[in-house]
C-alpha cells in the first residue's frame, strides 16, 4: 500500500491556519501537519482542528514547533513571515522574509527532500526566486501561489457584473502577485463568448473602461479586506488548498502559479504567474499560452520590477 498523502503548512498564523482548515474540509490530504516556532499557538490550532476532524472524514492533524513534524511531506505550503508594517517598504519586508525563508528551506529540505514547495509568504514571487537559487530545486518543484487568488477575485467580479456563475468565467490574472499584475483580457471568455461581446438584455456589459476598473479593483482587493479586518485569510486558504489538491490528485489542472521561468515568453530567472499545468510533479508553464503584444509588454514590465527587487536583496 502507498503511504498516505502528507501536507505540511508552515506558519500557524491567520493564513497558515486557514490553509490547514481549508485543506482539511476539502480532503486535500490524508495527513496535515502544522509547523510554527510558536509552540503554544501551534498546539492550540492543531487541537482546534483535530476536534472537528470527525465531521470531515479521515484526515489526521498533527503539528508543533519541532521541524520533525514536517518530515516526509509530499507538499509543503509556506505561509510564515513578517507582515508589512505601516511605512515599511516592499524591499524591507522582502529582506526580512528572505532571511526567514533561507533558514526555513534548509531545514525543510533536510526532512522532506522530495516534496513540492508552494510559497505563499509575501512577496511570494521574489521569495520564490531567492529560494530557488538557494535550494537548487528544479523550478517545477518550488513555486509561488502567485495570482491564483487574484484570478478568483477577477472571475468573481466579472461573474457578478455578468449575472453568471464564476465557474462559467474563464479569465486569469498573470504577472507579479502585486502592483504590476494584469488580466489576460485577450483570452477572457464568459462561457464561449469573448468578454467584450457579453450582453444582458441586449446591452453590452463590458467596455474597455469597465475592464480597466475591474483590473484596478482586483489588484487592490486585498487592501480593502485588510483595512476592514486586518488580514486576508479565508480566500488565500482556499486557493492554496486548491493548488495542493491539483498536486496530490495529479490533476494536470491549469492554474496561474509562479515558478521561476526559463525561456517562457522570452523571460529567464524570474518567478511570474503564467498559466501552468499543475500535477504531481509540480508546476509546468504552458509555453504556447497566447499573449497579445500589449500583454507581452506588461509581462516584461512585471518581470523588470521583480528583478529590481531581487537584485536589491542580493546586494
Amino acid at each position: 500500500m502507498s503511504r498516505p498523502s502528507k501536507l505540511t503548512v508552515v506558519g500557524a498564523g491567520a493564513v497558515g491556519s486557514s490553509v490547514a482548515y481549508a485543506a482539511m474540509i476539502r480532503g486535500a490530504a490524508r495527513h496535515i501537519a502544522l509547523y510554527d516556532i510558536a509552540e503554544e499557538k501551534t498546539r492550540a490550532e492543531v487541537l482546534d482542528l483535530a476536534h472537528g476532524a470527525k465531521f470531515v472524514g479521515a484526515t489526521e492533524i498533527t503539528g508543533g514547533s519541532d521541524i520533525a513534524v514536517t518530515a516526509n511531506s509530499d507538499v509543503v505550503v509556506i505561509t510564515a513571515g513578517a507582515k508589512q508594517k505601516p511605512g515599511q517598504t516592499r524591499i524591507e519586508l522582502a529582506a526580512t522574509n528572505a532571511r526567514i525563508m533561507g533558514s526555513l528551506m534548509e531545514q525543510l529540505l533536510e526532512v522532506s527532500p522530495e516534496a513540492i514547495y508552494v510559497i505563499v509568504s509575501n512577496p511570494c514571487d521574489v521569495l520564490t526566486m531567492l529560494a530557488h537559487e538557494a535550494s537548487g530545486l528544479p523550478a517545477e518543484r518550488l513555486f509561488a501561489s502567485g495570482t491564483t487568488l487574484d484570478s478568483s477575485r477577477l472571475r468573481w467580479e466579472i461573474a457578478r457584473r455578468a449575472g453568471v456563475s464564476a465557474s462559467s468565467v474563464h479569465a486569469m490574472i498573470v504577472g507579479e502577485h502585486g502592483d504590476t499584475e494584469f488580466p489576460l483580457w485577450s483570452g477572457a471568455r464568459i462561457g464561449t463568448v469573448p468578454i467584450l461581446d457579453w450582453t444582458v438584455e441586449g446591452e453590452r456589459v463590458f467596455d474597455e473602461a469597465t475592464l480597466e476598473q475591474i483590473a484596478v479593483d482586483v489588484r487592490d482587493a486585498a487592501y480593502t479586506v485588510i483595512q476592514g479586518k486586518g488580514a486576508t485569510n479565508y480566500a488565500i486558504g482556499l486557493s492554496s488548498s486548491r493548488i495542493v489538491e491539483a498536486i496530490l490528485s495529479d490533476e494536470a489542472a491549469i492554474l496561474p502559479v509562479a515558478p521561476v521561468l526559463s525561456g517562457i515568453h522570452g523571460l529567464d530567472g524570474v518567478a511570474l504567474s503564467v498559466p501552468c499545468v499543475v500535477d504531481r510533479a509540480g508546476a509546468h508553464p504552458i509555453a504556447q499560452a497566447p499573449f497579445s503584444a500589449h500583454e507581452q509588454e506588461l509581462l516584461h514590465r512585471s518581470a523588470a520590477s521583480l528583478h529590481e527587487v531581487a537584485a536589491g536583496l542580493r546586494g
